[in-house]
């Protein structure tokens, strides 16, 4: 008599983790960062030392821009001709702290070369940013508020549907100094 496989054994969440981590050129760090996960026990997830809890398997699926259940799937998906990212999938980077959110709202693979993004500021809200790698430009086009931008020295004041572009390489700042809500589209194209 043949022993029956146990079907109630935990998903072997690591080789998808692995697999969809590599595929969009992410190093554990990046994918740590991203995430919020540490950078161990995202070792011990990949090499299967460790099963993750429902909440880490939906920051990794987040972090990532797939569903959960590609995380927790045996076998490899055929690739979709189309891709829907429902708006809970969008990554986000909260900074309630200094009166932002910001929207990832490219393919995580792209990171590094071309990034855009949803910004939301709060009233009185700032996002300021050290300079990027050498050469970095940046775009934000104000959909709707009001926002000022600042690299260096240098001030200017945006008008919805207007578009700033400046180097991404010194140090800048965009701020809402309206008393409503702001939102721009951001875009960030690394040399």
């Amino acid at each position: 008599m043949q022993t029956p496989v146990s079907t109630n054994a935990p998903p072997e969440v690591g080789a998808a983790l692995q697999r969809l981590r590599l595929a969009r050129g992410l190093t554990l760090e990046d994918l740590s960062r991203i995430a919020g996960v540490s950078k161990s026990m995202l070792s011990q997830i990949e090499r299967e030392k460790a099963n993750p809890t429902i909440a880490i398997t939906w920051r990794l699926a987040n972090a990532l821009g797939v569903q959960i259940g590609e995380l927790l799937a045996t076998a490899e998906k055929a690739p979709e001709t189309i891709r829907i990212l429902e708006a809970h999938e969008t990554p986000t980077l909260p900074g309630q702290h200094a009166g932002y959110v910001l929207r990832i709202l490219g393919p995580m693979e792209l990171a590094g070369k071309y990034e855009w993004y949803e910004l939301t500021l709060a009233p009185g809200g700032e996002l300021a940013s050290q300079g990027h790698d050498p050469g970095a430009q940046e775009h934000v086009t104000l959909l709707h508020g009001t926002a000022e931008v600042e690299v260096g020295g240098d001030k200017r004041k945006l008008k919805v549907g207007a578009t700033a572009r400046y180097p991404g390489d010194l140090q800048h700042i965009i701020r809402n100094l309206g008393k409503t809500e702001a939102k721009a589209l951001l875009v960030v194209i690394h040399r």
